[in-house]
């Protein structure tokens, strides 16, 4: 028989990018014998000062990935004076180029062809988001290689890059497209606000929250424009100790545990740190195996002295297995990444480039969804994540001032972790011990008396959930942890630069008081002065309207409709999870994953239902 947590843990399967696999492991790690870089080894061309320029070999590197896709490709090639039409398979496909599985005699003839021409679909979730078109492009023969099965294959070049192809045929229009909605939906919603000013005194309560909650969000936005990341300064490669605390992570911790150690950065300034939580799965065992088949399979890159697990005697929580990771660290600065959250080759060497700032205490990465196209869930959550970071954050690491360096990836001085740690460890809000939010709670012992910051270019992908059940219940953990450090960062933000203590009030006030502003306008003006409210509900359209138009414009993603989805959806079911919040902040379920309590809880329920 299933055992609860299995019960309580069935999904539908999720969705994720098919990267090639490397025929190594660690593919991505310096070659320290060689004194090369894993850019180096893709052989770049171009000149010198360029092949210097680190940005520049990331984006190149970038661009060369390879996703195993399955793609229908007609392919339209000319043979002498004849031109001829034929099919074939995509298999894997890069930014640069294709691999195609056709016919023996269509690759004699390709082999040969003056001009060839592809036409084929790129499938949303077979390529990073934005990519999602169909492609009519130029290519020409490169090479042909016979799999162990007996197929043929063909590769090819496109004439130009997908991104180059993406910008002529799609970009531009959609640009056009949201930037002039960008343009409209600012221009309405001042002009809405004007009118508040003008009716203030016949509602003050009302037009006063009204012009707040629009001052907040279109602050964000226009601070936002102004974020640029620290650029990479080559030789600033300070020591890093990668922290995963796992908890109930066995599908996911293998691969977390290779996204942490293939990173390119040197070697002997980077070590991994696996804590386990005493598991109630397979983690432990999962954690051993990679760790072990690393360690063997990778000599060369001294795993065995850079790689470690451990494992807690009992289960006593996330806080707990981070403090026990920080502690056994060896170097400078701590970087937690969660279990179920994988790291880009190049994250370590991004985010540690804001600590060149000596009063820099923590850093924040990009976190993007690795499962967005599961379903519908899964794609608003998207559009939700790339706003509250490339919007929310980059507007607060303008001020320097991070409100919350985010637990899938986040980097802080090892020496203010553990200068904090026992209030951390010990923390309590009216009484009860804090069990979670502890991305939150560092983050404010931190920000108290150091700058926080948010390097976009430093990114990771993490697993959401994809049932509703599991996702409200993640959703009311958060708020309650938001409810609890918001009120203690009140107490020092208005030490801060004024514009962003002022954007933090504002932004604490929004949220808290937003449920009653619903009600008297969506209930109370209909039913006691028979008004129908059109200017709020079209307020709340046009505030949806602009998440979702600078998803479009920023990331020019497929997923951009869901913005509106998300922000229907808040106002219909997240907005009501705030005042329960605050009559329940005792509770210590995550929801997520089956921490003691949520078992005990899920226990005492099937008790009651017997």
């Amino acid at each position: 028989m299933e055992t609860i947590a299995e019960q309580v843990n069935k999904t539908e399967e999720d969705i994720l990018l098919a990267a090639k696999p490397d025929r190594r492991l660690l593919s991505k790690v310096p070659d320290k014998e060689e004194l090369r870089t894993n850019v180096d080894r893709r052989r770049l061309t171009g000149r010198q000062e360029e092949k210097n320029d680190f940005t520049s070999r990331i984006k190149a590197e970038n661009l060369g990935r390879r996703y195993l896709v399955n793609y229908e490709v007609a392919i339209i090639y000319v043979l002498g004076r004849k031109k001829i039409k034929r099919s074939g398979k995509g298999v894997d496909i890069s930014t640069s180029g294709m691999l195609l599985e056709v016919s023996h005699a269509v690759a004699q003839d390709l082999s040969q062809a003056k001009h060839i021409r592809l036409q084929f679909a790129i499938a949303p979730g077979t390529m990073p988001e934005g990519y999602e078109m169909n492609v009519d492009i130029g290519a020409k023969y490169i090479r042909l290689e016979k799999t162990a099965e007996g197929t043929i294959r063909c590769g090819v070049a496109f004439s130009e890059s997908l991104a180059q192809f993406a910008t002529k045929k799609k970009n531009w229009y959609l640009l056009s497209i949201a930037s002039f909605f960008l343009f409209i939906i600012c221009a309405c919603v001042i002009l809405m606000r004007a009118e508040s000013v003008l009716y203030f005194k016949f509602n003050r309560i009302l037009y006063l929250y009204s012009m707040i909650a629009a001052t907040f969000l279109l602050s964000r936005y226009l601070f936002a424009t102004f974020y640029r990341p620290v650029t990479i300064d080559n030789d600033f490669t300070p020591g890093v100790s990668i922290v995963i605390p796992c908890f109930n992570e066995e599908k996911w911790i293998q691969r977390t545990v290779i996204s942490c150690i293939n990173q390119d950065y040197p070697i002997d300034k980077l070590e991994v740190i696996v804590v386990d939580d005493c598991s109630n799965d397979k983690s432990f065992a999962k954690i051993k195996e990679i760790v072990e088949e690393l360690r063997v399979k990778e000599k060369r890159y001294e795993v065995e002295m850079r790689l470690h697990y451990f494992r807690q005697p009992q289960n006593a929580g996330k806080r707990e297995a981070m403090a026990t990771g920080a502690k056994l660290a060896q170097h400078e600065l701590v970087v937690f990444v969660d279990s179920d959250s994988f790291l880009d080759p190049f994250a370590i060497r991004n985010i540690v480039q804001p600590f060149r700032d000596t009063k820099m205490g923590g850093v924040s990465g990009r976190t993007d969804v690795a499962n967005t196209y599961t379903n519908s869930l899964t794609k608003m959550q998207a559009v939700r994540y790339y706003i509250a970071f490339r919007i929310m954050k980059a507007a607060e690491s303008y001020f320097d001032a991070v409100t919350c360096l985010s637990g899938p990836l986040s980097c802080y001085r090892r020496e203010l972790v553990l200068k904090y740690m026992d209030a951390w460890l010990n923390q309590k809000f009216l009484g009860e011990k804090a069990t979670f939010g502890d991305d939150r709670s560092m983050t404010n012992f931190i920000l108290r008396h150091n700058r926080t910051g948010y390097q976009d270019t430093a990114i990771c992908t993490t697993i959401v959930p994809n049932k509703y059940k599991v996702f409200l219940k993640q959703q009311m953990r958060w708020k309650r942890s938001w409810l609890r450090e918001s009120l203690i960062a009140a107490r020092f933000m208005w030490k801060k630069e004024p514009f962003m203590s002022l954007s933090f009030y504002m932004g604490m006030l929004v949220p808290l008081f937003a449920p009653i502003i619903v009600v008297y306008n969506l209930v109370y003006i209909p039913l006691i002065h028979k008004v129908f409210p059109l200017t709020f509900i079209l307020g709340l359209l046009l505030m949806a309207l602009l998440m979702s138009m600078a998803q479009l414009f920023l990331r020019k993603s497929s997923t951009w409709i869901y913005g509106l989805w998300f922000c229907l959806y808040y106002e219909a079911v997240l907005l009501w999870q705030m005042p329960i919040a605050w009559v329940t902040f005792w509770k210590t379920t995550w929801g997520t994953r089956m921490t003691p309590a949520d078992l005990l809880e899920v226990a005492k329920k099937n008790h009651r239902t017997m």
